[in-house]
């Protein structure tokens, strides 16, 4: 994940006007049916670009966790483009879709996803399985991962000896350690205490503001209106796309 600051806002130089920020995300059109028939999205725009910070909102049954997955590539559209860092998802095998899922695409769940008895190191650097590294070198990127989020003391610790909102930081540090083009929030404060809940976000928002592309899905409308943009999406829809402009940290808690 870049950790430059090129989100598109800057005014430019003497030598010419700022670069345009990179598209991260376009779906054109997009449905998606299931036996039934079910139609879980139908005909939905979204664009994405670099370094973006927004909230994917929705109540249960919206069409949000089969948009994560279209978006995450962890499934195809019935219908319509997707495009990811570039990428035509559709002249993809299943095979390359694997290989740019892992190159360009970082998860955070609800439930961590964290692996039983191994430490917070070595479960972040099982982010880097696939990436050719040696295992010293994952070892080192993934403590590099965890001081990033706030761990740097806690490397060795194993899944049950960290609280809930270390857990979730443990499960950031993998999802940014091979510095993804997105970073997909799957409810990541949905398991967490309001502190701890506010905590996650406001790392979410220190990532962001070091360069990374953030998309945090949500049911919590007051978490979606924090951030500088929220997608609401209703009956596989996107109903509404608005600019909050900066993320608001105060408040109740997250």
């Amino acid at each position: 994940m870049s950790t430059g600051t090129g989100t598109g806002t800057g005014t430019g130089t003497a030598a010419g006007p700022a670069p345009r920020p990179r598209t991260v995300v376009a779906l054109a059109d997009v449905t998606k049916e299931y036996p039934g028939p079910v139609a879980a999205l139908r005909g939905v725009d979204l664009t994405v670009e670099e370094g973006e910070l927004l909230g994917i909102v929705g109540p249960s049954g919206s069409g949000k966790s089969t948009l994560l997955h279209i978006i995450g590539t962890l499934d195809r559209p019935t219908a319509g483009s997707v495009h990811i860092a570039g990428h035509d998802v559709a002249a993809l095998s299943d095979r390359r879709l694997s290989a740019l899922r892992a190159q360009h695409v970082g998860f955070v769940f609800q439930a961590f996803h964290l692996v039983p008895g191994v430490s917070a190191r070595d479960n972040v650097a099982e982010g880097l399985l696939y990436s050719g590294l040696s295992r010293s070198v994952r070892r080192r990127k993934a403590a590099d991962a965890l001081a990033r989020v706030g761990l740097a003391d806690r490397l060795d610790h194993k899944p049950h000896q960290l609280s809930g909102g270390q857990k979730q930081r443990v499960a950031i540090a993998r999802a940014v350690v091979g510095e993804p083009a997105l970073l997909l929030a799957d409810e990541p404060t949905g398991a967490l205490d309001s502190a701890s809940g506010a905590a996650v976000m406001e790392l979410l928002r220190d990532l962001n503001r070091e360069g990374a592309t953030i998309a945090v899905i949500t049911h919590d409308t007051e978490i979606a209106a924090r951030l500088p943009r929220e997608v609401r999406i209703r009956d596989g829809q996107v109903v509404a796309d608005v600019t909050h402009g900066t993320a608001s940290t105060t408040g109740a808690a997250l």
